[in-house]
């Protein structure tokens, strides 16, 4: 029987991995590797470590690997711009800063920067997800003004110059399930070049009296510093409520040096980062939070060729009997449906026909497209049937192949069913709410 290593011990086996790769000059991938045992440690300090001093002791290893990376870097950097000599000099040097224990815990500054960048390590989206704006059905305006704001400016630097600047911030509200989210993470995708850093308000908040604040200025430090950047901050709400006499010092202090750091990336116009904040309650926002956003989108409930087109990306390739016709009429019997109700109702009406294959009692041989290979037809498949049908074998699904049952259609009926037992989750009251809102002070998406 196999063992799964801990978190820790692949940690440290990375360590171990790196050491070897720097020995024999193999400085990229080191670099690579105390990354990961970076990233390990900081998995093992959130879901694995219950011990409050093995957590500090784990986060003292995240700054040596940190430290060892950032070593590396600058020799890396220094590397392509002076001589084999000179690159050997500033190697040593950087080694030399970082070899004492000692002195590196009387840099107080320097390690609480380390300490607070291995919290937010684990926001740096390092994989894209692979979502597509194509994946997103509508919210053409919402496309529009990211294309604007990060993918122009790297592909047509020259338009963007004098005053013709890329917008800093944009604020995504509207009910939820519209795809808030989801299009951030397209825009991850979309926009490659960039730094993606994801964050929550679980991702800012700490328990040590003045953490909270310094975590959000250097969140916005790492996005100046990893620049092109993203700052996805979703549910901001929870974050950035409106100001009350009644809140602690704390939370003030947050809200403060939200407002501060925001306030400096409107004013700078080097920093390319780019804020993007997402929120199903716009109107508990603080008006100075609000008035940061350069531009506010109404992310509203889809229209019906958004439904239609979500239909479509929903049914994907799953086999199906469904015609056009049969679509347009699901689009228009789903009004004040969100993205997400339909979400539901396409995996409702997906799992119908299974559950007709559960309860068959008779089968019958017939033809499909193979698994392996879908260009080739198979003619010995299993397939469902009714008991008075000719060829029909009495047959639990159970006693049928793996490889010989033919994957049932998705028809009409079972999407109109689906559809009947699915209710959409939004009220008419909510949604006056929202579009007020964008009245006073958005636009539509």
């Amino acid at each position: 029987i196999g063992v799964t290593m801990s978190s820790v011990e692949r940690a440290v086996k990375m360590i171990t991995n790196a050491a070897e790769r720097e020995r024999s000059n193999n400085h990229e991938e080191a670099f690579d590797c105390y990354e990961k045992a970076t990233t390990l440690f900081i998995h093992a300090i959130k879901y694995e470590v219950c011990s409050e001093k093995l957590k500090n002791s784990l986060r003292m290893k995240c700054v040596d690997c940190l430290n060892r990376a950032e070593v590396l870097k600058t020799y890396m950097l220094a590397k392509k711009k002076t001589s084999s000599h000179e690159v050997l000099k500033t190697y040593m040097l950087a080694k030399k800063k970082t070899s004492s224990h000692g002195e590196e815990k009387e840099e107080t500054g320097r390690c609480e920067k380390a300490r607070f960048l291995s919290q937010l390590q684990s926001t740096i989206l390092v994989k894209r997800l692979g979502t597509k704006w194509t994946d997103v059905a509508g919210l053409s305006a919402a496309k529009q003004l990211l294309t604007e704001a990060v993918i122009l400016p790297v592909k047509l630097p020259h338009l963007f110059r004098e005053k013709r600047k890329p917008w800093k911030s944009i604020l995504l509200f509207g009910p939820p399930g519209t795809g808030k989210s989801y299009l951030a993470q397209a825009t991850a995708t979309e926009a490659d070049a960039y730094t993606f850093i994801s964050v929550s308000a679980a991702d800012l908040v700490s328990r040590r009296l003045g953490d909270s604040e310094k975590l959000v200025r250097h969140l916005f430090e790492i996005a100046r510093e990893r620049q092109p950047s993203i700052i996805f901050i979703d549910g901001i709400d929870a974050i950035c409520t409106a100001r009350r006499s009644d809140e602690t010092d704390s939370t003030r202090r947050v809200k403060a040096e939200f407002l501060t750091q925001m306030q400096g990336f409107a004013t700078n116009d080097h920093d390319r980062v780019l804020v993007l904040g997402a929120t199903n309650l716009p109107w508990d926002l603080d008006p100075a939070i609000i008035s940061r956003f350069e531009k506010r989108v109404y992310m509203s409930l889809p229209d019906r060729a958004s439904r239609f087109e979500m239909f479509k990306l929903h049914i994907g390739s799953t086999p199906n009997s469904l015609t056009t016709a049969d679509l347009k009429e699901l689009s228009e019997k789903t009004e004040n449906y969100s993205g997400a109700d339909i979400s539901v109702v396409v995996r409702e009406a997906l799992m119908r026909p299974v559950r007709k294959l559960q309860s068959a009692t008779h089968f019958q041989y017939g033809t499909g497209p193979s698994p392996s290979d879908p260009s080739v037809i198979v003619d010995d498949f299993l397939a469902p049937c009714l008991p008075g049908d000719s060829a029909a074998t009495e047959m639990d699904w159970k006693a049928v192949p793996d490889d010989r049952l033919l994957e049932p259609v998705l028809s009409y009926d079972d999407m109109l069913a689906a559809v009947q037992n699915t209710k959409p989750t939004m009220y008419k009251d909510s949604l006056e709410r929202f579009k007020q809102f964008m009245e006073d002070f958005g636009t539509d998406g």
